[in-house]
């Protein structure tokens, strides 16, 4: 009898701690969530009415209430509407394979191709642009080009956008460490404050970048500017080493023989 209320007991204090750890997990994982997916507008609107109704409940302000009351439902729903971008982009991050793993295996990809390639389309200023695909099914978007299943290399990369070929107008797709599909159609970026001079490339490369965890490479067919885009932002004018610094970070790349490049993200 002694040992079961021991145990019970020992039950008692531990279940607290795994409330807790489980607790902080979920919300350090929403806060990620959240920072990725430009869900801040959503988190401050719901805090807002959230406040109203509080308010309204605390004063008593009856007539607020029963309105509050009365158009929850309509509410809910013109959130779901007008955030469906924002939602969308939170429910496929949680849907991610490593939504639960603390860090994820490294791949292996020739870096030296891809950077080498994107060398020679900006001192061409030919437009490109390059996916990489991570966790994040890209199926749908595969479908839309002409499907390649290919060996990386720069001459491929550079025949495709330095030409004026039939896919040079879409985007690239390398998934698994092999150029998959090429002349696909991106969804174009809805962000209001986009700067004006982007254009379709760029705006293809952010709008991927808010619906999926891919990391999409651009080259400027105007400037020869080097641009990355990923989690719902780009980041325009980069080097190649901060090119290859943040694709290494970013894709979990194994290190290459004889690569010793380092570089850091501005």
């Amino acid at each position: 009898m002694e040992g079961l209320m021991d145990s019970w007991a020992l039950r008692e204090i531990i279940r607290p701690f795994i409330d807790i750890a489980l607790l902080s997990f979920l919300i350090y994982k929403a806060y990620n969530i959240m920072e990725e997916t430009q869900a801040i507008q959503l988190l401050k609107g719901a805090s807002l009415l959230a406040l109203v109704y509080v308010a309204a409940w605390f004063l008593k302000l009856s007539t607020l209430l029963w309105i509050l009351n009365l158009l929850a439902p309509g509410i809910f729903i013109g959130i779901a509407i007008v955030f469906q971008p924002e939602l969308r982009s939170i429910f496929t991050r949680i849907g991610q394979r490593d939504f639960f793993r603390l860090q994820t295996r490294t791949r292996s990809l020739q870096m030296d191709s891809i950077l080498g390639a994107a060398e020679v389309l900006s001192g061409q200023k030919r437009g490109a642009l390059i996916v990489f695909a991570r966790n994040v099914g890209l199926k749908n978007i595969i479908d839309t080009g002409t499907k390649l299943n290919a060996n990386l290399s720069s001459s491929l990369i550079i025949t495709i956008f330095g030409h004026d070929t039939p896919l040079h107008d879409g985007a690239l797709v390398i998934q698994n460490g092999e150029i998959v599909a090429a002349g696909c159609f991106l969804p174009l970026s809805r962000q209001a404050d986009i700067r004006r001079s982007f254009g379709t490339r760029h705006r293809a490369a952010l709008g991927l970048a808010e619906e999926t965890d891919s990391v999409v490479l651009v080259v400027s067919e105007e400037t020869g500017a080097i641009s990355l885009a990923y989690d719902s932002h780009i980041f325009y004018a980069l080097t190649l080493d901060e090119v290859r610094f943040r694709l290494r970070q970013l894709l979990n790349l194994r290190d290459e023989p004889g690569d010793d490049t380092g570089g850091s993200g501005a």
